[in-house]
């Protein structure tokens, strides 16, 4: 049986970077990657830019909902989207990324800084060599996204709010380095990726 995340104990604002690895640790998502179910098929949902998910064209408002079809969401080697359990796989219509962070927390300076990222779906990733961040190629029009699960540069990915972003830019450009960079849990990423 897999353990469902938990629920944030409290607000994220009052959460500390420990209590939140505590609960990245605790954290047990279900093994999608290793199902691969004969019965496929159209799950007729889709997950807007936005964020909001969506059911034969009517909003999904039950958060509970959506936490739990996030937990089985798959990205194909195509770039495609899909619901997997053991016995079937679903597509799904991804307009964006599957998630948005929304919140993030800050500790530390420089090289030893750590970044966690809240995402809509109430999950939680700490940004760094197993969460990557990228930024795009250009600084006028940013496409800042964190790597949520998966493999990295086929997987799932979240866009990071804009407000979070410049955030970002301001804690990068108060460090020193060109191109400007941040750090999170010992990982290094440029503001323009190259």
């Amino acid at each position: 049986m897999v353990t469902p995340a938990p629920s944030l104990p409290k607000d994220f604002a009052q959460l500390s970077l420990t209590e939140a690895a505590e609960l990245l640790a605790a954290r047990k998502l279900p093994p999608v990657e290793q199902w691969h179910p004969e019965r496929s098929g159209e799950s007729f949902m889709e997950i807007r830019a936005d964020g909001s998910w969506y059911h034969e064209g009517g909003r999904i408002n039950r958060p509970a909902m959506v936490k739990l079809f996030s937990t089985i969401l798959r990205r194909e080697a195509d770039g495609s989207h899909v619901l997997v359990t053991p016995a079937e796989r679903l597509s799904i219509a991804v307009e964006d990324t599957p998630f948005r962070a929304v919140e993030m927390k800050s500790e530390g300076e420089g090289a030893a800084r750590r970044l966690v990222f809240r995402l809509d779906t109430d999950d939680l990733v700490m940004a760094g060599p197993d969460h990557p961040l990228r930024f795009g190629g250009d600084l006028d029009h940013p496409d800042p996204r964190l790597h949520v699960r998966g493999a990295i540069g086929n997987g799932l990915e979240a866009r990071i709010d804009r407000a979070l972003y410049y955030e970002i830019v301001e804690m990068a450009l108060a460090g020193e380095g060109d191109p400007p960079a941040i750090w999170s849990n010992g990982a290094h990423f440029p503001l323009v990726d190259r």
